[in-house]
């Protein structure tokens, strides 16, 4: 029989059953991202990103197009510019994330969007997603186990002559950007806007071929070096606060963006040159938490690790809870790398989420305190297997070496697995965004893409299981 063409038909009506034979997880995402609530939390984010920009402008990015690619970056690590080329490439990529046949969005597009995103939105958005694990039947919140990790901010190793190098590179670089501004405000604007990086740079350089030669009044002469290094620095902080106190004078849009920089980084800066002056010049120690690690990461703490490789890292502290199914539903960066008490505000987030207190509670040593398991006890947690700090009285011991208790403690070890899976498979090992807020976007991204896989996956295998029963 001559037939003249094939039927007509919508290649997007045949896009799932095809994922469901490629990536069955990835078919079983795409309805779990079809949620109300994950999208209308979202959605009010992303309109608070200009002032009207819910009601005037060209149309944007759909948000379904921009939630889905940001849950895909994060679920397989890939870049901004690779994200945009395999979802070109993929017809079942551009199924799941709802572009079809339209434009993907560059990876710029997708920068801007996310920095709307707030933290407070990704611990909700979280929440949600444990609700949905919960009515997957993925877990029923039963059990809770806590640890912490070092996440690692994107900085160089802090030493006190890089910092003041860097110092003197961003303020150099904001006064020359500045120069056309205020060259009828200033006098002699040759010299208010001189770069001085090109004599940090020597300077250090000097500095370091001294540390690694063997002559006698090393120290003197590193001293030396320093004082240059710090002079520098000071002028180019003398140099940046003529030229500021020029742009305030000025309304426009250009000024006032460089006046916000330099107001920010102009303290930092001469906390470095202080702590520079104090530790070197005259040899006196000085607390962790006071020192500036970096000028752009301001929020980086050092954290000793105890551990085999590095023994500090630089970065924050973050503490995690988790359920049985592998569902992580809280995460906290610490303000001190110290984990006393978190116990209970798990509980209490526990509650809030499950509508009930879980039957266990299991962390190590560094969760206790001298309160904790009375409180968790008074919470209604039947069991806690938490060791105590320092010396253990008869009881204590008894109880620690019980059956039940050392059963409860073994399940806690399993948390150290999922924070690997984190740090290897989502990015926890170093932040990928800058700043504080970045970060818990980049971790609270991690966290939802890897629960969202592990709703997913449990689904799969559980329809799989009833078809071969």
């Amino acid at each position: 029989m001559l037939v003249d063409c094939y039927a007509r038909e919508d290649v997007f009506a045949q896009v799932p059953e095809l994922a469901a034979e490629i990536d069955p997880v990835l078919r079983t995402l795409d309805g779990l991202l079809d949620d109300d609530q994950l999208y209308q939390q979202v959605r009010a984010d992303f309109g608070k990103r200009h002032r009207y920009t819910l009601v005037h402008g060209r149309h944007s990015t759909p948000v379904e197009v921009l939630l889905r690619m940001l849950i895909l970056k994060h679920l397989y690590q890939w870049s901004y510019k690779e994200l945009e080329g395999r979802v070109k490439d993929s017809l079942v990529l551009r199924w799941f994330c709802r572009v079809a046949f339209h434009g993907v969005p560059d990876g710029s597009t997708l920068w801007h969007w996310q920095q709307t995103l707030r933290p407070e939105t990704l611990h909700t958005l979280n929440d949600r997603v444990v609700q949905l694990a919960k009515q997957a039947k993925v877990t029923k919140g039963r059990k809770l186990r806590l640890d912490a990790t070092c996440v690692q901010t994107e900085i160089h190793h802090p030493t006190d002559s890089g910092l003041l190098v860097d110092s003197v590179r961003v303020l150099s670089r904001f006064v020359q950007r500045a120069k056309e501004l205020v060259k009828d405000q200033v006098s002699n604007v040759q010299q208010a806007c001189r770069s001085r990086l090109r004599t940090a740079r020597q300077v250090a350089q000097t500095l370091h071929r001294q540390l690694r030669r063997k002559v006698e009044d090393k120290e003197a002469q590193q001293k030396e070096l320093y004082q240059k290094l710090i002079e520098t620095a000071e002028h180019m902080v003398h140099q940046s606060r003529a030229v500021a106190a020029a742009l305030t004078q000025q309304t426009g849009q250009v000024a006032q963006r460089l006046l916000s920089q330099a107001t920010k980084v102009l303290p930092l800066v001469e906390g470095v040159i202080a702590q520079t002056r104090r530790r070197v010049l005259e040899g006196k120690k000085m607390a962790s938490e006071q020192k500036v690690l970096s000028l752009f990461e301001p929020h980086t703490r050092a954290i000793p690790r105890h551990k085999g490789g590095a023994l500090v890292e630089f970065g924050r502290h973050v503490i995690l809870d988790e359920v049985e199914g592998g569902i992580v539903t809280r995460f906290q960066i610490l303000e001190h790398p110290n984990e006393h008490g978190q116990a209970v505000e798990a509980v209490e987030h526990h509650c809030a989420l499950f509508e009930h207190p879980p039957n266990l509670v299991a962390g190590d040593r560094g969760i206790h305190s001298a309160e904790t398991e009375e409180r968790l006890k008074a919470a209604g947690v039947k069991r806690v297997a938490i060791p105590a700090a320092g010396k253990l009285s008869p009881e204590r011991q008894a109880l620690e070496h019980t059956r039940p208790w050392r059963r409860g403690y073994r399940w806690r070890a399993g948390i150290e697995g999922r924070i690997a899976s984190l740090r290897r498979d989502y990015g926890w090992r170093r932040s990928g965004y800058h700043g504080q807020d970045g970060m818990e976007r980049w971790l609270g991204l991690g966290v939802i893409a890897s629960n969202l896989r592990h709703v997913a996956q449990a689904t799969v295998t559980r329809a799989h299981n009833k078809q071969a029963a």
